[in-house]
This record gives structure tokens, sequence and C-alpha cells, in this order.
């Protein structure tokens, strides 16, 4: 091996042995009255680039280099803490976390999720956050359990508002390389949404 090689080589090794820092950012507080009473959790697809000279939340999949968007949400119009991970990355990891993030939260309010979050270890975590978790079973579950559907159908709350998040064309196909610009237009998008 020619030193030159070897001296990227030794670059490259040291650069994997970091740790990643995630971006630090606080969550928004909970809206008062009605919407008060449910979280959702979710996620969707963003697409990415490829990855050149900072942190970058990517993945290959079906679609190509893809990021996705986890996200806690009290109604259509506010999230409460979000964050991007890979588009091949499972979404439960990302979505403990999001609930860690959480703290504290009023005894006994609904957790809506979707089916990704279905886990056994997500929904311990959302009780021992002292939350009930609203999370139909998948179809292949030994033992299913019982869930409000009613409630439930509340979930598509999130969805509206990916969509709005969606209808911003550099959300949708992620024009920036970087995760901190890309999380910082998401902030902003949020906040044209809260004016409008």
């Amino acid at each position: 091996m020619l030193p030159a090689q070897s001296r990227r080589l030794s670059r490259v090794l040291e650069q994997e042995e970091r740790p990643i820092p995630r971006p630090n950012f606080s969550p928004r507080p909970l809206p008062s009255g009605e919407n008060r009473r449910r979280l959702r959790l979710d996620g969707i697809l963003a697409k990415d680039s490829i990855k050149k000279n900072g942190l970058q939340a990517i993945g290959k999949s079906c679609g190509g280099w893809n990021t996705k968007i986890h996200m806690v949400a009290a109604d259509a119009r506010t999230a409460v803490v979000f964050a991007l991970s890979p588009g091949n990355a499972q979404d439960a990891p990302q979505g403990r976390l999001l609930l860690e993030e959480l703290g504290p939260m009023p005894e006994g309010l609904p957790m809506l999720m979707d089916k990704a979050y279905e886990g056994d270890e997500t929904r311990q975590l959302v009780l021992d956050l002292q939350m009930i978790p609203v999370v139909p079973p998948k179809s292949n579950r030994l033992d299913p359990w019982e869930y409000d559907r009613e409630l439930y159908k509340k979930r598509n709350e999130v969805e509206r508002l990916f969509r709005r998040l969606k209808g911003f064309r550099r959300i949708f196909s992620r024009f920036e390389k970087l995760d901190v610009v890309f999380l910082a237009f998401i902030n902003f998008v949020q906040i044209v949404e809260a004016l409008r």
C-alpha cells in the first residue's frame, strides 16, 4: 500500500470511530385545551442526497437515497418534537428516542402510534412514561391486544401535518445536503404553517 493511501485509510478509520453528534432541538410546548389530550407518533420519507461534508441521515431504499422524518405531534398543525433518520433504518428505535426526549407528560395521555411503532419495547416505554399506547397489533401477532379504534382514527392528524410539510418542495425533495440545514427548514415551515 502506498503511503498516501495508508494516510487516507487511517483518516477514514479515525472518522468512523468518532461518535456522531445529534442536533439538539428542545421540544415545543404542548397546546392547551382539547388538543392536549393525545399525542401522535409517525414517520415519512423525504428524498435525500449523497453525503458530502457533514451529518446526513441518508439510506438507500427501494426509491433511492431517502431520509425519514419522525415526528411526535399534538394535532394537525403542531409538531412537538421531530428527528431525521436514514431511509433504510427502522422506525421503532428512532421513535423510542423521540419519546425519551419528550420527558414527563400528564398521566394517562393517549399516544396514538403508527403500526411501525407497535413493538413490545416501544409500547412498554410509552407505559413507563405513564401514557396509554393506542396502536393496532400487526396481523401476524400471536397475542393481539385490544385498542381504542375510535381514538386511533384521530391519528390521521399527524398525516395531515406531513401533507402540509410535503407541500413545500424543499422538504419533499430534500435539496439540502446537511441535516442541520434540512432541520432548520422544517422548523421554518412549521412557523409558516403556524402563522397561516
